[in-house]
């Protein structure tokens, strides 16, 4: 937890840098989360951005990754990029920034060209702390161009490990971002995810140009969540036993190996009178948006 200045010093005893520093995320935390302490590394990984460091930082799901970047920019007042692989995330931390008030956005391919133009003209007026995107738009456009002439203060990478070859979550377009080191010499960058072992954080540094990066690693502890592994007989009917017995009233996903099989197990779970929807790559843009907002909101 960050340290408060004390309020009782005399004034004759100068405060240090840090101190006021720490003061001040300690107030920002409070203003916009209303949180007054940090999680595990958040202080630390935070502190770090905030100071022009390079830095690797590998916090569990649920953990507060996502507090790593975009509490920096509103203390600097800048504008920081973080490039995310997928709509559903950027648009789902742009909806909960901008409920609180944060002034966030994205470029995707969602967004309608009038909603492009308005939020480019956001991002010239100085008017975005965060700014999301995924990697191919930001080598296949001239968004690299129009950042060039912007102060950018940081740069942050999230779900690290797509850049891993040795992941099932590897996306080629990630390989691409070493050329931040090159087209924007300077400004700090942050790697950021949730899982990593010690081969793929070394692969993240080298593959990002941090190997002098600070590496804030966490524990991979998580009391809350269990693997059970059952034989196959009947999906259908282990599925709704499952939620009867133990998650009636709750929420959850169900992940299915095709987009038939979201399709039919949706229909199967209303026909048994539970509010499902599918959500995969064949539905259109629009529809997925639809589906993803009715979950987020607990429909």
């Amino acid at each position: 937890m960050p340290r408060k200045v004390n309020e009782q010093m005399p004034p004759s005893h100068p405060v240090g840098r840090q101190e006021l520093t720490d003061s001040k995320i300690q107030k920002t935390l409070l203003r916009w989360w209303g949180f007054d302490t940090f999680r595990p590394l958040q202080a630390e990984a935070i502190s770090a951005a905030i100071h022009g460091r390079d830095s690797v930082v590998v916090l569990p799901t649920g953990g507060g990754k996502s507090l790593c970047y975009q509490l920096p920019p509103l203390l600097s007042q800048t504008t920081d990029i973080v490039v995310s692989p997928l709509v559903s995330l950027m648009k789902d931390q742009v909806d909960s920034l901008e409920s609180i008030g944060y002034p966030a956005a994205a470029i995707h391919s969602g967004l309608s060209h009038n909603e492009r133009r308005r939020t480019y003209q956001k991002l010239r007026s100085g008017n975005l702390r965060l700014l999301f995107i995924a990697p191919e738009r930001l080598f296949n456009s001239n968004l690299v161009e129009t950042l060039s002439h912007l102060s950018i203060q940081r740069f942050a990478i999230d779900e690290a490990h797509c850049i891993s070859q040795w992941g099932h979550d590897f996306r080629s377009d990630y390989l691409q971002l070493s050329l931040l080191a090159r087209e924007f010499p300077g400004v700090p960058r942050i790697a950021l995810t949730a899982t990593a072992d010690e081969r793929t954080r070394r692969e993240i540094a080298e593959r990002l140009c941090l190997t002098e990066a600070r590496h804030f690693i966490s524990s991979f502890d998580r009391p809350n969540i269990q693997y059970r592994i059952a034989p196959k007989t009947n999906a259908n009917r282990q599925l709704l036993d499952f939620i009867r017995s133990e998650h009636p009233s709750d929420s959850g996903i169900v992940y299915c190996l095709s987009r038939n099989k979201v399709e039919a197990t949706a229909r199967m779970l209303v026909e048994q009178g539970f509010q499902a929807l599918p959500y995969h790559a064949g539905m259109s843009a629009q529809d997925r948006a639809h589906h993803q907002e009715r979950f987020l909101r607990e429909d």
